[in-house]
């Protein structure tokens, strides 16, 4: 039964690259892909977007595509990547310029848009799931991306493509469109389509599942996770997967850690909705075949739903933070009585935040003094933070905890302050037919 191997290059935007190198070189891959969208990603790209319309795609796009547009074109191998983010169309510009420098002249490149849905959910008034709806956000709302399928990736592969750069495309759909173009899957085959979307989730989140998200020591060891190794699924047209990884690279692939990404961000398994499927995982069989070698079958499906995700971003409000460290004996009660004064001082001086948190980093910062337990630490650090309705507000917050160098408890040192917009998200479905996708092929 025939087969393809499918590397996963980055499970985030932020992700290493010399994995997706190592993939590429020496993982006999068919295909490369590359996930780096989480939910606010979009809107900051759509933001970006808005400041000049030549962005809005992922930062790291050109350091991958440098890295190995040279090794793939060598090795045959396609590249499939969501790194297009508010942007596809520049983001594809981009590599084929990057193509060009590098001497791949001739490259497919294939531009998937239609998710951005603004324009639809704002004559539609749409509900979102915090209770407000589109219109109530007035000129606060900044994106709205529906989570597309995994269609127009298989029509684009069916055109030539060498690389497919989308926006928000549903993660797994990014690894079922190469499956659907590969062994012709029918989009009405719910079972194939579900069993693809498993191989999309176990792979999405790429090092992940080779054990780094896995790891904690002493309970669950891993070896080499400095040179983690990113996993490689061999997929059958049956849809059967072995996910595995390059032999002597960092980490492994175990029925454990397989069995963690597959639950991983699923409400219920047996009702995982996608664009393309509704996915269930409930039957799915896990079996070690060897060292780094765990085969998958069993996914199932039942008839889509229509309605796709989307997710809207829109500016919430600002955060200001300040933070100032205490070390050496006393330094506790040195850090408390650092964090009473702020609170006196943004009351007297009419600071309006709506929500604070002051803390003791190294104490209580992420389970409260109720957990607080042991000898007391020998240095802490203060961290106060304040959500407000205006940026001015927000600066505030950081110069109180600033002036605690000369105003505050002796011997506070490495302060530090921000103020930030908050991009929030919400959710609303919308009919699939409001997101048109649309293949654009340009060739460098």
């Amino acid at each position: 039964m025939r087969s393809i191997r499918i590397g996963a290059g980055a499970g985030y935007s932020g992700d290493r690259i010399e994995p997706a190198i190592e993939l590429a070189e020496k993982g006999s891959l068919n295909y490369l892909v590359f996930e780096c969208l989480a939910e606010r990603t979009i809107a900051l790209a759509q933001q970006a977007r808005i400041r000049d319309p030549h962005s809005g795609y992922d930062p790291l796009l050109a350091a991958r595509m440098q890295a190995v547009l040279p090794i793939c074109r060598a090795n045959k191998v396609r590249i499939v990547t969501n790194m297009g983010a508010a942007n596809p169309v520049a983001a594809a510009e981009a590599t084929g310029s990057i193509a060009r420098k590098l001497g791949l002249n001739g490259l497919k490149i294939a531009a998937v848009t239609g998710d951005d849905v603004l324009e639809q959910l704002k004559s539609a008034d749409a509900a979102l799931d915090t209770g407000a709806t589109v219109k109530g956000l007035g000129n606060r709302i900044v994106s709205a991306n529906a989570y597309v399928g995994a269609r127009a990736i298989a029509e684009a592969l069916a055109a030539g493509a060498d690389v497919v750069i989308t926006g928000r495309a549903a993660d797994p759909a990014l690894f079922l469109g190469p499956l659907i173009h590969e062994f012709g899957w029918a989009m009405d085959d719910w079972d194939l389509l579900g069993q693809g979307t498993a191989v999309g989730h176990l792979l999405e989140c790429a090092g992940q599942i080779t054990g780094g998200y896995f790891a904690d020591p002493g309970v669950k060891d891993v070896p080499g996770l400095a040179r983690l190794g990113f996993p490689i699924g061999e997929v059958r047209e049956d849809g059967q997967l072995i996910v595995t990884k390059v032999a002597g690279s960092g980490g492994y692939v175990t029925p454990a850690t397989v069995k963690e990404q597959l639950l991983y961000e699923i409400h219920d398994p047996a009702q995982y909705f996608q664009p393309d499927v509704v996915a269930d995982f409930s039957q799915i069989t896990v079996e070690e075949l060897g060292p780094d070698r765990v085969r998958v079958a069993g996914g199932r499906g039942k008839p889509k739903t229509g309605l796709l995700k989307t997710s809207v971003g829109y500016l919430d409000s600002y955060v200001g933070e300040g933070q100032i460290s205490y070390a050496g004996p006393g330094a506790v009660a040195r850090g408390r009585l650092a964090l009473d004064i702020v609170r006196e001082r943004l009351a007297s001086t009419g600071v309006a935040a709506t929500e604070l948190r002051c803390d003791l980093i190294g104490l209580n910062a992420l389970h409260g003094d109720a957990l607080a337990q042991g000898a007391e630490p020998y240095e802490v650090r203060v961290r106060v933070a304040g959500r407000t309705e205006t940026m001015i507000e927000a600066i505030r917050i950081g110069n109180e905890v600033e002036t605690l160098y000369t105003n505050g408890p002796a011997g506070g040192g490495g302060a530090w302050k921000s103020a930030r917009e908050v991009i929030a998200v919400a959710s609303c479905l919308v009919p699939e037919d409001a997101a048109q996708s649309c293949v654009g092929m340009l060739v460098a």
